[in-house]
């Protein structure tokens, strides 16, 4: 039997294949966390396209509210300028009969002996001037404005004073003749078409004092 003898240098060899094993691993290793990374940035790169689009559509659907809210805030001020113009109108239907009704009751409340010489409404608030022969008779219109007309409420004296009639234009009858001429404010009522007269209440004279 011949023997054998094995002159190549295995360990060499094997430690050659060793190292090429080593290097093929590594990059295999290499390439796999390569292809690992990339997986992981194409993944977090859809998920930062998909927030994208969510942001994205958040805003549009932000931009539509706030343009609806601005329609809402629009109409809102044509419902209130709406309302403001039909309050006018109604105002202005209501308020032109009040002259009407007031003359009215100013014919039914003066008593004789006293006539007006002017009356003036501003807003809700009636002045009347005029010409009275006494004191007495002054008293009863304001008592009357106060108790017997459901127009006119609160009525103020604001001046009564003595005054003399004369002049040129003045007969010899009425020269010298004294008359009391007043000045008296009273408020129109804020309901718009009372029913009724309310019942007369009884109470003490108003005192005028007079300049004499």
């Amino acid at each position: 039997m011949i023997p054998r003898i094995n002159l190549l240098p295995h360990r060499e060899m094997r430690r050659e294949r060793r190292k090429k094993d080593f290097v093929v691993m590594g990059v295999a290793t290499a390439l796999l966390a390569a292809a690992g990374c990339v997986l992981v940035a194409l993944a977090i790169d859809n998920r930062i396209d998909e927030q994208r689009a969510r942001n994205d559509f958040i805003l549009a659907e932000n931009v539509k509210l706030d343009e609806q809210i601005k329609e809402i805030a629009t109409l809102r001020a044509e419902i209130d300028a709406l309302r403001a113009r039909q309050a006018a109108v109604e105002s202005l239907q209501t308020n032109r009969t009040i002259p009407v009704h007031l003359m009215d009751e100013l014919v039914k409340h003066v008593p004789e002996g006293l006539y007006l010489k002017s009356m003036r409404q501003d807003e809700r608030k009636v002045t009347l001037t005029g010409y009275s022969q006494s004191n007495e008779h002054v008293s009863e219109l304001l008592r009357n404005l106060a108790n017997n007309t459901p127009w006119l409420e609160r009525p103020e004296l604001v001046e009564i004073k003595a005054v003399q009639l004369g002049g040129a234009t003045a007969n010899a009858k009425d020269s010298g003749r004294r008359l009391y001429e007043f000045s008296l404010n009273a408020l129109v009522r804020t309901n718009d078409a009372p029913a009724a007269a309310p019942a007369k209440v009884a109470g003490a004279p108003v005192a005028v004092n007079s300049v004499r």
